[in-house]
C-alpha cells in the first residue's frame, strides 16, 4: 500500500523543519521575534512574545498552504517558483522566531506557554537569505523531480509511478518486474547531488539550534531525548519481529514455489521485486500466491466497486459516513468543492495520497486521485482520519494544532480502517450475506500483507536517514548501507547490482520530499492500541481482528476527546487518554494477528519438512 503523507501533522516549528505548508514573513514580524536583548526577560514578555508569533504564523499560514496546494497540483517552473519562494519566508520567519524564543528559556512559564517555546525551538535556521533561498528552491525542486519521473522502455511510450505500480501489483513475469522495478530506480540517480547537497543544508540549519544534525531534531519531537526514541523505536520492533519472520518465512515458501528456485534462494535475501510493490513495503499484491486456498471466500471488494462503477466522491463519502456514524460532524461543503480526488487528464499532478488543512479552520482538503479498489477504499478511510483529527483540534491555538506526535496523525484514519471488517461491509451495502470472505486466517493474511510486512520498511529508512543525517553514511555509500538495512530488517535483496552513483533510496516518495517516516512505523503500533481500546469501550469482547466500532457512538466520544487535544499535551497524555496507556505497546498488533501467527508456524514446520524429503 502506499503510504499517504499528510502535510500539516506536527507542530508548525517542526514542519518547518521538514518544509511541511505554513508560511510567514520575516518582515511582518521584527516586533515579535526581536525583543528587546538588554532587559532582563520576563514572563509577560515571554507570553506576549509566544502570542503575538502564533497569531502571525496564522495569520500568514493560508498563503503558504494555497502555493504548495498549487505546485503540486499544476507542476510547472512557475508554481515550483512560488513554493520556494514560500518555503523561504517560511524559514525566515521560523527561525527568526526560534532564535528569539531562545532568550525565554530558563522562565517558570505555565504549561501551554513552555510547550510552545519549545515547538519554536524544534526547528532549523539558516541565517544567510541565500542558504534559505538555496534550501527552500532544493526542497521544491526535488518534490518536482519526483513527480515528473517516468520510466521510458526502449522503442515504447514512457510510463508513469502510476502505471509502473500496476505492472508490479498484476504481473507475474520475473524479468518483467525486475525491468519495471530496474526501470524506476533508475529515475533517482539524477537528482542525487541535489539531495547530498539538501542534507547539507538542513544539517548547518539544525546545528544552528543546537541540533547534532537534522536527524537528532527529529527524535527530539517526540517528548524524550533523541537517543531514547532510538531505543524505544528499536524496543518496539523488537516485540512485532518474531511475527515478521514468520510471515517472510511463509512468503519464501509461495514464491518458490511460483518462481522457482532459480528466482528465490531457499536462504537469505529474497530479490525485492518479487513482492507486487515498488518499494516492497505492502505484500496485498500477491496475496493470490499466498492465500489458504481452502480458506479463502468468494468475496473482492475491488470487483464490487468496479462493477458499481463507484466514482471518486463515492468512495470519499463511504469514508464520511463511517466517521458521522461514531457522532462526529459531516464534512464540509467547501472539501467536496476544493479537494482533488480524480487524476486530471490535462496535466501532471502528484498524486500521491494527502490530506491538508489550509486555514486551521473549515478549509481541509484531500488531494488523491482515488480509483475504486479495495485498497484505495482503505486509504480514503485513512485519508478523512487525517480530516476529522484537523477538525477536532481547530479550536486550539494554532501551535497545538496538530497530532500528539506525528505517528498519531497517521493512525487515526487507519484504526478506523481496521473497522473495515466483512461485518462492517454487510452493514453498508457492499457486501451480500450470501457473500463469504474467507475465514479469520484468510483475512488476517490479507491485513498481514500490508501491515506486518510495512513495519520493517517503515522502521529502515529512517534508520538510514539519520545515519545519511549524522555523516555516518557518505553519498558514494547510500545504496550499499540502505540495501544492509533493507536485508538485515527486511530479508529483501537488490534485484541487480548496486550502480554507480545509484540513489534507491531517493525513488521512495518521502525520502525525496523529506518526510520523516518514524511516524508511519509509531502510526502501525498505535492504530493497533487505539483498535484495542475502542473495542473494549464499546463493549465488545470476540477477537479484536473481527471488531468494527462502526456506528459506536460511545466509542466515538472517547475518539474524539482525544482528537480534541491536539498537540496541546505531550504524547504519553493523549494515549492515555483513549487507551489508559502511556507507553507505546507493540502487544497489541501481536494479539490481533495471534491466529495467523499460529497458523504461518505450522505452515512453515510442514513445508520445511516437505523440502526435506
Amino acid at each position: 500500500m502506499t503510504k499517504p503523507l499528510y502535510l500539516k501533522a506536527l507542530p508548525v516549528a517542526v514542519m518547518v523543519a521538514m518544509g511541511a505548508f505554513h508560511v510567514a514573513h520575516a518582515a511582518e514580524t521584527a516586533s515579535a521575534t526581536k525583543p528587546a536583548a538588554k532587559s532582563k526577560p520576563t514572563v509577560a514578555e515571554a507570553e506576549r512574545f509566544l502570542n503575538e508569533t502564533e497569531a502571525k504564523m496564522e495569520k500568514l499560514n493560508l498563503d503558504g498552504a494555497r502555493a504548495q496546494w498549487v505546485a503540486q497540483n499544476f507542476i510547472t517552473e512557475d508554481t515550483e517558483a512560488l513554493a520556494t519562494y514560500f518555503g523561504e519566508k517560511q524559514l525566515s520567519l521560523s527561525g527568526d522566531a526560534a532564535l528569539a524564543a531562545r532568550r525565554f528559556n530558563g522562565l517558570k512559564l505555565k504549561d501551554d506557554y513552555a510547550r510552545k517555546l519549545k515547538f519554536l525551538q524544534l526547528t532549523l535556521m539558516l541565517p544567510d537569505p541565500k542558504e534559505r533561498e538555496a534550501y527552500a528552491a532544493k526542497q521544491a525542486a526535488l518534490n518536482a523531480a519526483y513527480g515528473k519521473g517516468k520510466y521510458c522502455p526502449p522503442g515504447k511510450e514512457c510510463m508513469p509511478l502510476g502505471e509502473l505500480e500496476k505492472t508490479l501489483a498484476t504481473s507475474r513475469d520475473p524479468a518483467k518486474l525486475k525491468e519495471i522495478w530496474t526501470g524506476w530506480h533508475a529515475q533517482s540517480p539524477a537528482y542525487k547531488q541535489m539531495y547530498v547537497d539538501y542534507v547539507a543544508l538542513s544539517n548547518k540549519g539544525a546545528r544552528e539550534m543546537g541540533f547534532a544534525d537534522t536527524g537528532a531534531l527529529w527524535r527530539s519531537q517526540y517528548d524524550m531525548a533523541p537517543d531514547a526514541f532510538a531505543a524505544e523505536m528499536e524496543r518496539i520492533w523488537q516485540q512485532v519481529k518474531p511475527l515478521y519472520d514468520s510471515l517472510h518465512t511463509y512468503t519464501r515458501y509461495k514464491l518458490r514455489q511460483a518462481y522457482g528456485p532459480d528466482v528465490v534462494p531457499a536462504t537469505g535475501p529474497i530479490p525485492a521485486h518479487l513482492f507486487g510493490n515498488m518499494w516492497s513495503q505492502s505484500w496485498e499484491n500477491i496475496y493470490p500466491l499466498l492465500k489458504p486456498a481452502a480458506n479463502a471466500g468468494n468475496y473482492d471488494l475491488t470487483k464490487v466497486l468496479e462493477e458499481r462503477k463507484t466514482d471518486a466522491k463515492q468512495m470519499t463519502q463511504y469514508a464520511e459516513r463511517f466517521y458521522t456514524s461514531l457522532g462526529m460532524r459531516k464534512l464540509p461543503e467547501t472539501f467536496w468543492e476544493r479537494s482533488l480526488l480524480t487524476k486530471p487528464r490535462d496535466r501532471e499532478v502528484v498524486c500521491h495520497a494527502s490530506a491538508w488543512t489550509m486555514d486551521g479552520k473549515e478549509d481541509v482538503r484531500i488531494k488523491m486521485c482515488i480509483r475504486p479498489t479495495d485498497e484505495e477504499f482503505k486509504v480514503i478511510h485513512h485519508e478523512l482520519g487525517h480530516i476529522y483529527y484537523d477538525l477536532a483540534y481547530n479550536k486550539q491555538s494554532f501551535l497545538f494544532q496538530g497530532g500528539a506526535n506525528d505517528g498519531f496523525h497517521e493512525a487515526i484514519g487507519d484504526t478506523v480502517a481496521l473497522s473495515i471488517t466483512p461485518d462492517y461491509l454487510k452493514k453498508i451495502g457492499l457486501m451480500e450475506p450470501s457473500q463469504q470472505a474467507g475465514d479469520d486466517v484468510s483475512e488476517l493474511m490479507q491485513r498481514a500483507l500490508a501491515k506486518v510486512a510495512f513495519l520493517p520498511f517503515a522502521y529502515m529508512v529512517d534508520k538510514w536517514r539519520w545515519d545519511v543525517y549524522a555523516g555516518k553514511v557518505q553519498p558514494a555509500d547510500y545504496d550499499k548501507t540502505w540495501w544492509q538495512l533493507r536485508e538485515q530488517y527486511m530479508g529483501m535483496s537488490r534485484p541487480g547490482p548496486i550502480t554507480a552513483n545509484g540513489f534507491d533510496a531517493g525513488a521512495k516518495y518521502h525520502v525525496a520530499a523529506d518526510v520523516p517516516y518514524a511516524r508511519y512505523f509509531l502510526a502501525h503500533m498505535l492504530q493497533f492500541q487505539f483498535h484495542r481500546a475502542l473495542c473494549k469501550e464499546a463493549g465488545y469482547t470476540g477477537p479484536l481482528h473481527r471488531c468494527s466500532i462502526y456506528g459506536n457512538e460511545k466509542a466515538g466520544a472517547k475518539f474524539q476527546k482525544m482528537l480534541e487535544m491536539g498537540a496541546s499535551k505531550p504524547w504519553p497524555e493523549a494515549l492515555k487518554a483513549i487507551s489508559g496507556e502511556d507507553r507505546i505497546d507493540g502487544q497489541a498488533l501481536v494479539d490481533y494477528f495471534a491466529p495467523l501467527k499460529t497458523w504461518l508456524d505450522e505452515q512453515n514446520r510442514q513445508l520445511a519438512a516437505a523440502d526435506k524429503k
